[in-house]
């Protein structure tokens, strides 16, 4: 994708995204970084380090034991930078904690498994792209170098991650994406808009989104060449993730039933326009 094209996707969804979910240099000048009590300050009266609920770590987890910055391995896509901030719910950060991410490419297919595509005739086994670990620093921090991620059916945009404290899955969660700027991109960007088939679940109808909070919807930001993805992750120090083990198989096909695998309530009403209604760009959650 050429930064033209990008910034334009960016600047076409921008003006509609009043609910916070894009950021500008004015409305969030400086995004998750150094200082959590800074980044606090600049979304004030929103409980940003509030705990996020667990959520289905889905069926396409696997370990792959490979820490690493760049998770794409050449896969094309949108350049998306992953910047994440594990806080307890005092917004004190954790240093040294994992994190696992992983999530489709840009066709809407994961590394390691087969049964995958619109056509369900993809096999990935034996692959590893989108997926890695790494360690966050003194402030919490933990950065990904990937691409924006493409649907598949039954799902809305999202990522997977797992947080992991002394060895200790405490928490398995979901990062969601704004749908009009996902959907500019899957009508207008190749190889988003390589595909013939139609995208049939947004955030408004997806059931795993309707199990988070709005603090596990990402702030986008453009930079030079690339979209920064930022969130602050408030975990329990002490928990225990009930959603899956640490533990993965790599290969073959996915468990019984196969895709869509996290659930889903159906499709929107329409099909996607290139400019989603506002409200299928937040979560359904209310008195936040």
């Amino acid at each position: 994708m050429t930064r033209m094209n990008r910034r334009d996707a960016f600047r076409a969804v921008a003006v509609t995204a009043s609910g916070g979910l894009l950021m500008t240099q004015q409305a969030f000048a400086q995004e998750v970084g150094a200082s959590v009590t800074q980044t606090a300050a600049l979304l004030s009266g929103a409980d940003i380090c509030a705990i996020i609920p667990e959520v289905t770590e889905g069926p396409y987890y696997f370990d792959p034991a490979m820490e690493r910055v760049d998770i794409t391995e050449g896969r094309p896509g949108i350049p998306t930078r992953v910047r994440l901030q594990v806080v307890d719910a005092a917004c004190v950060p954790l240093p040294g904690a994992r994190v696992d991410l992983w999530h489709c490419d840009a066709t809407g297919v994961y590394s390691g498994y087969a049964g995958q595509g619109d056509d369900r005739s993809v096999d990935t086994t034996g692959e590893t792209f989108m997926r890695g670990t790494q360690f966050a620093d003194d402030n919490g921090i933990v950065e990904f170098e990937t691409i924006y991620p493409s649907w598949y059916r039954g799902r809305t945009t999202h990522a997977h991650f797992k947080i992991f404290l002394d060895e200790s899955n405490i928490l398995t969660g979901q990062i969601f994406f704004p749908d009009a700027l996902s959907e500019y991109i899957y009508l207008n960007v190749a190889p988003y808009n390589d595909r013939t088939a139609t995208r049939d679940t947004l955030n408004a109808n997806d059931s795993i989104a309707a199990q988070s909070t709005r603090a596990a919807f990402a702030f986008i930001k453009e930079l030079e060449e690339e979209y920064l993805v930022a969130m602050i992750v408030g975990v329990d120090p002490n928990a225990q993730s009930g959603l899956g083990s640490a533990m993965g198989a790599p290969g073959g096909e996915p468990p019984a039933g196969g895709p869509p695998p996290d659930g889903g309530q159906g499709g929107p009403i329409g099909g996607p326009t290139g400019m989603a209604d506002r409200s299928t760009m937040t979560p359904p959650v209310t008195g936040l």
